[in-house]
């Protein structure tokens, strides 16, 4: 990786930790709602991704298989969870995505590759149900009739984050290998999708600091 890249690497790592303090600080304001999951969430990736950097100085693990078969379905479930389940009030959804998800783990481990950084299939499969997800809470913000007060709305930082992040970088894991072949447009696309992580998690602050709990 170049200079910037690593130091885009910290930056991200830096802002998880933001937005894991930002939860911490405005724990007031969410502890009665299910927004107080989301603070536990941001505080264990955070941890995650501590222990990712510096775990491996203290115990032998498998830092690929940590990622791919509990960070990332973490991360996953946990947004089906805020978006289907709390958000859109669509309960049923979320335990068909959730299945689905894992469910991919299957084809994964029969059809597709496992030495890598991050699985490619599962991760893609992923986001295309997020982002479906994505597409709904979009709509719902749209026909709200608080549409004039989406600053207020913690979804909205959430959303515009997911977005950002999660379907922005789609196409980066869909073709991966491919755009490995071409190393500028591949480091282009690596730089995107740290930047943008970087956003979305100064987005979830974000929406612990404007976002008001009776728009949620």
């Amino acid at each position: 990786m170049t200079d910037f890249q690593i130091a885009l690497q910290h930056g991200m790592r830096i802002s998880e930790g933001i937005a894991a303090l930002a939860s911490i600080l405005f724990y007031k304001k969410i502890k009665d709602s299910h927004y107080r999951y989301f603070s536990f969430f941001l505080i264990l990736i955070f941890c995650c991704e501590l222990f990712g950097k510096y775990g491996g100085e203290y115990i032998s693990y498998s830092k690929n298989a940590f990622y791919n078969y509990f960070v990332i379905p973490l991360e996953f479930i946990f947004l089906y969870w805020l978006y289907a389940y709390k958000s859109l009030n669509r309960k049923k959804l979320f335990w068909i995505f959730t299945a689905l998800f894992l469910l991919s783990y299957i084809l994964n481990e029969l059809f597709f590759l496992k030495n890598k950084q991050i699985f490619s299939f599962n991760y893609t499969f992923g986001s295309l149900l997020l982002m479906f997800l994505v597409v709904m809470e979009y709509y719902k913000q749209i026909n709200s009739d608080n549409i004039l007060n989406f600053t207020k709305n913690k979804m909205f930082y959430i959303n515009l984050g997911v977005t950002l992040f999660y379907i922005g970088t789609l196409p980066f894991w869909t073709f991966y290998f491919q755009l490995l072949e071409h190393k500028d447009l591949w480091d282009l696309y690596f730089n995107y999708f740290l930047i943008s992580g970087i956003m979305m998690y100064l987005l979830f602050a974000s929406s612990f600091i404007w976002g008001k709990q009776n728009y949620s």
